[in-house]
């Protein structure tokens, strides 16, 4: 998942700057080595391995998370056409602990310069622990609204399709604004979105405005009625 970075200091956040690996760091090794000889070839079921394994250990330690990306969509009931990452939300006062709890567990978890989310590798694929989405912190309410679903027959907390749409819309900008990466979702989830608590919070700003434009002219969703716009 991608989100331009502010020029604000990481351990401000989530106090993990000491989470950069070092020299000599000690950390179980050979698991998930072990677990990498069983990767699929196939990449889309090899991004949906690094999941499972990831979101059962983060939810057998009782972590509060939630799926999100491009898996996330495809637990919703969108298409097994993934990208390059898994991505899960965590806590910005959780991070600590669940970087402490994956290495444990023989993964590696290092701080990349961006100051808005971990990194891990697992089962040689890239996970994303993000712990701000569209330079607002991942909180309680927004994790209480994530939905229990089966990915790939294991049961994890995903992000609502709402507060999918929502994280992707709050992240345009005039610097990234790739209509093209987010109009599939938008089309997909449509009826499980609620569209008028979108236009409400971000229906304002330019470019979700031009956005919103494009699936009415696409059918994809209904022009705002006059009185909902009225009172946004």
């Amino acid at each position: 998942m991608t989100q331009p970075a502010d020029d604000h200091v990481l351990d401000r956040r989530a106090g993990v700057s000491e989470l950069r690996p070092a020299a000599g760091d000690a950390r179980p090794a050979g698991r998930d080595e072990a677990l990498r000889e069983e990767l699929p070839v196939d990449r889309n079921q090899a991004i949906l391995q690094a999941a499972k394994q990831v979101g059962s250990i983060l939810k057998k330690e009782g972590h509060p998370f939630a799926l999100a990306g491009s898996v996330a969509v495809y637990a919703h009931g969108g298409t097994q056409n993934l990208q390059h990452d898994v991505d899960f939300c965590i806590r910005p006062d959780d991070a600590e602990a669940v970087a402490r709890t994956l290495r444990e567990a023989g993964l590696e978890v290092y701080t990349p310069p961006e100051d808005w989310l971990l990194k891990a590798n697992c089962l040689g694929q890239q996970v994303d622990l993000i712990f701000e989405l569209a330079h607002q912190p991942v909180t309680a309410d927004l994790l209480d609204r994530a939905q229990e679903l089966s990915v790939d027959s294991v049961l994890m907390p995903v992000l609502s399709p709402t507060d999918l749409l929502r994280g992707l819309l709050a992240a345009f900008s005039e610097h990234h604004c790739d209509f093209g990466a987010v109009l599939p979702i938008a089309r997909t989830l449509r009826e499980k979105i609620d569209w008028d608590g979108l236009r409400r919070d971000c229906g304002d700003a330019p470019m979700p405005a031009a956005f919103f434009f494009i699936l009415e002219r696409l059918e994809i969703i209904s022009p705002a009625s006059p009185a909902k716009e009225e009172h946004r």
